[in-house]
C-alpha cells in the first residue's frame, strides 16, 4: 500500500482539505509560471521533484508556501503519483488533485474540480480532453492520440467503465479511496494499473472537461518508450499483469 513518505502533523480543524500535487521533472522553464498561476486557486500545494537535473530544484527552494518532496534520482512519473497519494493520506487530506507542470493543464480549471468534489458523488474525478472538444494550443502527435484511444476503449470493454480519456493526468482523487489501491508501477504506464485497480475496488468515476493543450509534441517518454510500438507493448503488458493481479483477467 502507499506508505513511503514521512507524515507531517495534521490539524483536524482544517477538514475537509484538498491538496494539489504537481510532479516535476526538469521543468525549469515552467515552474514559476505554473506555481504563480495555481496559488490563487488553492492553499495547499505539494511539488514532487523527480530527480530533476536542471535548475528545477533550485527554483523550488526559492518558493514559499509550498511543500516539496525531492527524489535523489529520477524514479518515474508513477512514483510521483504514489508519493502524492501517500502524502495526502498521512497528512489528513480528503482529496488530492494532480496536475502536470508543463502548462498543458490550466490552473483556472482547479475550481471546476473543487466544485465536482463538493458534489460528493465520485471517488475519482478525471479530466477529459475529449469532452471539451477544444484544442487550445496544438494537438497531440498521432501516435499518442491513437494509444490513448486504444486503451480507453480497452479499459471500457474490460472494466465496464465509460471513459473518454484514460491518460489525462489532471484528476481529483478521494484519499480514502486511494488507500484501497496498491500501485507499484513507477513509469508512464501507471494509468493502466490505476484504472484496473480502481475498477476492482468499485470506485465511482466521473469525467469533467478540460482543454486539450500540447505545448511540446516532441516531449520524451524516456528511453525505449519514445518508440510508439514499444510503448504500446509495454502498456499492454502492465494492463494484463494488473488484470491478473486483481483477478479480472
Amino acid at each position: 500500500m502507499i506508505s513511503e513518505t514521512p507524515c507531517p502533523k495534521r490539524d483536524d480543524a482544517d477538514f475537509p482539505r484538498v491538496l494539489l500535487a504537481i510532479p516535476v521533472y526538469n521543468e525549469e522553464q515552467y515552474i514559476d509560471d505554473v506555481l504563480d498561476a495555481v496559488q490563487p486557486y488553492i492553499d495547499d500545494v505539494l511539488v514532487i521533484d523527480d530527480g530533476s537535473t536542471d535548475r528545477s530544484r533550485y527554483l523550488l527552494a526559492e518558493r514559499t508556501g509550498i511543500t516539496v518532496i525531492c527524489h535523489p534520482r529520477n524514479q518515474g512519473y508513477g512514483k510521483t503519483i504514489i508519493d502524492a497519494f501517500s502524502y495526502a493520506a498521512c497528512s489528513g487530506y480528503d482529496w488530492v488533485i494532480t496536475m502536470d507542470c508543463d502548462r498543458q493543464h490550466e490552473p483556472a480549471l482547479i475550481p471546476d474540480f473543487v466544485e465536482a468534489i463538493k458534489a460528493d458523488d465520485a471517488d475519482i474525478i478525471s479530466g477529459s480532453r475529449y469532452l471539451a472538444k477544444s484544442e487550445r494550443n496544438g494537438s497531440p502527435p498521432r501516435d499518442r492520440r491513437e494509444i490513448n484511444r486504444t486503451f480507453t476503449q480497452l479499459i471500457n470493454e474490460k472494466l465496464g467503465l465509460q471513459l473518454t480519456d484514460s491518460f489525462c493526468g489532471f484528476k481529483a482523487h478521494r484519499t480514502s479511496a486511494m488507500k484501497q489501491l496498491d500501485l507499484t508501477e513507477r513509469g508512464y504506464a501507471v494509468p493502466l494499473e490505476f484504472w484496473v485497480q480502481a475498477a476492482a475496488a468499485k470506485l465511482r468515476v466521473k469525467e469533467i472537461p478540460v482543454h486539450l493543450i500540447y505545448n511540446d509534441p516532441n516531449r520524451s517518454f524516456g528511453g525505449p518508450l519514445d518508440d510508439p510500438t514499444t510503448r504500446l507493448t509495454h502498456y499492454h503488458k502492465v494492463f494484463e499483469q494488473t488484470l491478473e493481479k486483481v483477478g479480472l483477467s
